[in-house]
């Protein structure tokens, strides 16, 4: 018998979870007024629109949620900051738990290619995945870039006193391109990554609950698992499962998020030739 089988391992603090809850929320209802307004041309985005009050009202819930996702952005960065001088730039930088892309992670992405296509070995993953940082940096990429156009076009009056017309007119598209870039990668990869593989569907409850199953991490994480064994960490770090009731919410959250994401990106396929680009 396994002594492991149902011990879970502390991933995620209750901030970086809070972090994740409010960007999840806020970029849902981002993309859905988003695209409420894009596709007003269709009886779909108008269903959409009608969730919100109309074509009108999607804008305004679509410009305070952006202030809001800009707001938890600055935040999260003192957050980020705060942790820095604590723990020390030595090892939130630079030590094994870094979020910072490493040489290491190129090499595991194309070995967890090879592996996919069973002509490798798994890799040996630390706490990090290449992916999961991808993820975490392009947040800050989505957030400059969506944040910046975002505030020009939701101020065009104020916007106008120093930058010419047609300026307005390129950060419309380019706000549309990283938008729609963004949902393509959220629902499609990082659902899938996440949540949708075979071990994981329909859901992995981990940034929800904030621990993760001991023996997916053996298996998905063994660096860090010996790391941790090695430094007489792991028994710190192994914690109960949640409630039955805590757990049944985190599922219902969660797959409610994946099924809205997952209707906004068929939605949108599907009358994407019905709308004027």
């Amino acid at each position: 018998m396994n002594n492991d089988a149902g011990k879970r391992i502390k991933r995620f603090t209750v901030a970086q979870r809070l972090f994740h809850l409010v960007l999840m929320v806020t970029f849902l209802l981002q993309a859905a007024t988003g695209l409420a307004r894009m596709y007003n041309e269709t009886a779909w985005g108008q269903s959409l629109a009608s969730l919100f009050g109309g074509f009108q009202a999607a804008l305004t819930v679509h410009i305070h949620v952006g202030i809001l996702m800009v707001c938890a952005f600055a935040l999260h960065i003192l957050y980020a900051v705060a942790v820095i001088l604590k723990k020390g730039p030595a090892a939130t930088l630079a030590g094994p738990d870094s979020l910072l892309p490493r040489p290491a992670d190129f090499k595991q992405f194309f070995q967890h290619v090879g592996w996919i296509l069973g002509v490798a070995k798994h890799p040996p993953l630390e706490r990090w995945g290449y992916w999961e940082k991808f993820d975490y940096w392009a947040v800050f990429w989505g957030m400059i870039v969506l944040g910046a156009t975002g505030l020009l076009l939701a101020y065009p009056l104020a916007s106008s006193r120093f930058m010419p017309g047609w300026g307005l007119n390129v950060a419309f598209w380019v706000h549309r391109i990283e938008a729609l870039l963004a949902m393509g990668h959220v629902f499609v990869i990082h659902f899938f990554i996440a949540h949708l593989r075979r071990s994981t569907f329909p859901m992995d409850r981990t940034m929800f609950e904030g621990s993760a199953d001991l023996q997916d991490v053996q298996h998905e994480r063994p660096a860090w698992h010996e790391r941790l064994n090695a430094s007489g960490k792991l028994d710190d770090m192994v914690v109960h499962e949640a409630p039955l009731y805590r757990r049944a919410i985190y599922m219902t959250v969660g797959f409610a998020a994946i099924c809205a994401g997952v209707y906004l990106l068929v939605g949108g396929l599907i009358h994407a030739t019905n709308i004027t680009w």
